[in-house]
């Protein structure tokens, strides 16, 4: 293998991303794919048909050449930033607000902010030990009237906070007890599903490790008793596990009825959210070009069907956009549209919407999660965009 095959290859399909401060993920990925490509050696010559395939990869990689920067990035939290949420006001959206949560081992919490980025001390919710994901449930069904929760994994006392929205009130006395206090199973990823027909809603939670017999997670259904206070009961246990690394990332596509999730070094895993349905796997997908841990997943709704799903892709600083209602008339088949670097670095959770978000945001944002200890606020406009160019797509007003 050349130096000279090694150059022309990554200049002619990354010469934009490698000139941006990407070499080094860029060569991560494509390392094995180059030495298929260039040949050289006995080996190659006995793996030629392996190495035409990778290189045909590597050349129909959907890889945006610019890379996003965000309008707003956040005020700085004190241990180390993990995963976001949207909350949606209902008459006026520039009081819309973004929780973050702080994994912090006893100084952790679930922090609120505002549009521009500002911490919401009144709000946040702190301190708290090792909070690891967050999520929101709008119009929540409890005991025939609805309310907006937010739900939050408190890793190192094994439990689900649950807080009223907007107030961000404790409404579970003190937590729900998870995985029957295994502490082998330490909480992580966590899911709120609203089931459209009746407005019940569940939470959908996976732990640190788990096992491999296809019951990592576990599905609980969220009451409230007389005196207000938010119980769960475990209705289900469902998903396959590779046992590679882990599963911390879970997104809820409510109107469909779908539950995604990143099996980290593996691919993305589609199940049904209502646990009355089958535990069948649906779908591996996501399982080419991410350079290190599949993470952050979010359902970007277009309308009621169509739209995207938006994968953080940690170890290469960019989001891998797919299909939501899939392709060529299969659901479950969800193609890779575009593949969009990001400012963020090591983005973890990530959070997107298509809802006017304030002046700044009018056709939607994307959150994502910054290892500097912030979030970084997208304007969905410029996302689209990257989508349109990489993807062929005509241009969205």
């Amino acid at each position: 293998m050349t130096a000279r095959c090694i150059a022309g290859f990554v200049a002619h399909r990354f010469r934009h991303s490698v000139a941006r401060g990407y070499a080094s993920r860029v060569t991560a990925l494509l390392a094995p794919l180059m030495l298929a490509a260039c040949g050289g050696g006995s080996a190659d010559v006995a793996n030629n048909a392996a190495a035409g395939d990778s290189a045909s990869l590597a050349a129909a990689m959907p890889l945006y050449a610019d890379t996003l920067t965000p309008v707003v990035i956040t005020e700085t939290l004190p241990e180390d930033s993990d995963d976001p949420a949207l909350w949606f006001h209902p008459s006026d959206p520039s009081q819309s607000l973004v929780l973050g949560t702080d994994k912090g081992d006893t100084t952790g919490g679930v922090f609120v902010f505002d549009l521009d980025g500002r911490i919401d001390r009144e709000r946040s919710v702190t301190p708290l030990m090792r909070m690891n994901n967050v999520d929101v449930a709008h119009a929540a069904m409890f005991n025939g009237a609805t309310r907006d929760i937010a739900a939050a994994t408190e890793r190192n006392r094994q439990r689900l906070r649950v807080f009223s929205l907007p107030d961000m009130k404790a409404i579970d006395d003190g937590g729900i007890l998870l995985f029957d206090g295994d502490t082998s199973r330490a909480p992580m990823g966590v899911a709120l599903y609203r089931r459209p027909s009746d407005g019940v809603t569940f939470a959908i939670v996976g732990g640190k490790s788990g096992p491999t017999d296809g019951t990592y997670l576990w599905q609980y259904r969220l009451d409230m008793d007389a005196t207000g206070v938010v119980r769960g009961t475990k209705v289900r246990e469902f998903g396959t596990y590779s046992g590679i690394k882990e599963i911390e990332a879970i997104t809820v596509d409510d109107a469909n009825g779908y539950i995604y999730y990143s099996d980290e070094g593996v691919g993305v895993r589609k199940y049904h959210a209502d646990p009355d349905s089958s535990n069948s796997e649906l779908a591996l997908f996501a399982t080419s070009y991410v350079v290190d841990d599949h993470e952050g997943l979010a359902i970007f709704e277009r309308d009621e069907r169509t739209g995207y799903i938006v994968l953080s892709d940690q170890g290469g600083g960019r989001i891998h956009v797919f299909t939501r209602e899939g392709n060529n008339g299969n659901p479950h088949d969800h193609a890779l549209l575009a593949i969009v670097p990001t400012r963020a670095a090591s983005t973890d959770g990530l959070e997107v919407t298509p809802r006017a978000m304030g002046s700044q945001f009018p056709q939607g944002m994307m959150v994502t999660m910054s290892d500097d200890r912030t979030f970084h606020y997208y304007d969905w406009r410029d996302v689209q965009r990257a989508i349109d160019q990489v993807a062929g797509l005509s241009p969205r007003p």
